[in-house]
């Protein structure tokens, strides 16, 4: 399933949100994106007609079982590759920046690796 960088963000930003607050609006996706208003209307109408997610009447988003497996997936490679960043002595402010850029672009195949890359480590570390 392919799907544009910046609707990866959306959604793993109400994941995000959701797992802090417990509910997600438009105005918290906004405020976490530093978007408008209107423009995070205009995003999640879009994602209710792919059904990436639902909206009930008071206005709370709700992630689709198809929107959630994006969400997890993105925020999976955001953590993984920050942590590998940080064990290569990348501070971690900017490993989470870089991360969120290069969540979106790297290969299956590559993200792969890096996570077992990082799992053997830390197994190793606990020895």
């Amino acid at each position: 399933m392919v799907i544009k960088e910046s609707a990866e963000n959306y959604l793993e930003s109400i994941l995000m949100i959701r797992n802090e607050k417990g509910y997600v609006r438009s105005i918290d996706i906004a405020n976490e994106l530093g978007f408008t208003k209107p423009s995070v209307s205009i995003a999640m109408k879009h994602f209710r007609e792919e059904g990436y997610i639902i909206m009930d009447q008071d206005g709370a988003i709700t992630l689709t079982e198809k929107g959630l497996e994006i969400a997890e997936r993105i925020y999976e490679r955001h953590q993984i590759i920050a942590k590998a960043l940080m064990r290569l002595g990348v501070d971690e402010e900017i490993a989470y920046e870089d991360s969120c850029k290069i969540e979106h672009d790297i290969s299956d195949m590559s993200f792969s690796k890096v996570k077992e890359y990082l799992a053997k480590a830390e197994k190793d570390e606990s020895k």
